[in-house]
């Protein structure tokens, strides 16, 4: 009897620790550009959002003080050595995180990248806020929508090696044919710091007299631009659009320094990131054709890169930015 009795005893803690090893908390990092920024902190809320959804997971939100790829290889690093579940980053260089992506692989760890890109030997899959070419196509046209007769047109970049703005302009370059009388006269950097791209755009002003729009496809940036703008008393002859968040450009949409301008909502974008993180640490497989889990926003269908699209951008303009503006 008293063996059966430790038999039924071992066998009982055996279950419960099992049980308590499946109901351990899933750590997932979810590592931004740099901190400080709007559009990420709205990423966060997402992030968070999924985490109490699913209910066994916890949302590390991190990244370095600067848009530098080695202050997010210092955070990787530290994530590695917490054993976390999952590192899922927007990164501020293509290739410099693979070496550092690649070792918490190495570890068991699930690692995909969102918004910005890492090379594909550095991460499972890739989520992207839109397609690129759809990207491309929508900040040109925000542009030329409202210049019926043409114009001179620049662009505002984040930093020279940004993934998403990189291609996000090369597929603008591809569809500039279709906008008859559009001239690209420039692209700048302003390394999505707010003083230095508000320089740039002082700089754009300066050097093109007859400049019409500018085109700034980040959230720090576009901000920058329209003060620029609005300081220089260029308001109704430069119009700045491109991507950014409705709480940043609600004030320069009311005072006509911006008509319009784009962007997904991040709140999803984190939301999805972290859905798509967990249900690779469930099992599932990234891989072409697949299609991952990301909650209420659907499935993505990943395409032979192992990318794939979470919805299409959404225009802001005056008659919806103040609803929006309460949100994100």
């Amino acid at each position: 009897m008293k063996i059966l009795k430790t038999l039924l005893v071992t066998a009982a803690v055996s279950v419960a620790m099992m049980a308590t090893a499946q109901a351990e908390t899933k750590k997932i990092a979810l590592v931004v550009k740099a901190l400080g920024i709007g559009f990420f902190e709205a990423a966060n809320k997402g992030a968070q959002e999924a985490a109490k959804e699913l209910g066994d997971v916890e949302v590390i939100y991190t990244g370095p003080t600067t848009t530098t790829a080695e202050g997010q290889i210092e955070v990787i690093n530290a994530l590695i050595a917490q054993k976390v579940d999952a590192i899922a980053v927007s990164a501020n260089d293509t290739n410099a995180l693979v070496p550092a992506l690649k070792k918490a692989m190495d570890r068991g760890i699930k690692v995909i990248s969102w918004d910005s890109g890492v090379a594909p030997e550095g991460r499972s899959m890739h989520l992207n806020p839109s397609s690129n070419p759809l990207i491309g196509n929508m900040i040109i046209k925000l542009a030329a929508d409202n210049l019926p007769e043409g114009g001179d047109v620049a662009v505002l970049s984040a930093t020279a090696t940004s993934t998403n703005q990189n291609v996000w302009i090369e597929e603008m370059n591809k569809v500039l044919p279709n906008y008859k009388g559009i001239n690209v006269v420039a692209t700048v950097y302003g390394d999505d710091l707010a003083d230095k791209s508000y320089r740039e755009t002082q700089g754009l002003i300066q050097s093109h007299p007859n400049l019409k729009a500018i085109i700034a496809p980040t959230s720090v940036g576009i901000v920058a631009a329209a003060q620029a703008v609005t300081d220089a008393g260029k308001i109704g002859q430069i119009n700045v659009t491109g991507l950014g968040l409705p709480s940043e450009m609600a004030g320069h949409v009311k005072s006509g320094a911006s008509k319009s301008f784009a962007i997904w909502n991040p709140i999803d974008l984190g939301y999805s990131a972290t859905m798509i993180a967990n249900d690779l640490i469930g099992g599932a497989e990234a891989k072409p054709g697949a299609e991952l889990k990301m909650g209420r926003m659907g499935v993505v269908k990943l395409d032979d890169k192992n990318e794939g699209a979470m919805a299409d951008p959404f225009i802001y303009d005056a008659k919806n930015v103040e609803e929006f503006a309460k949100i994100f």
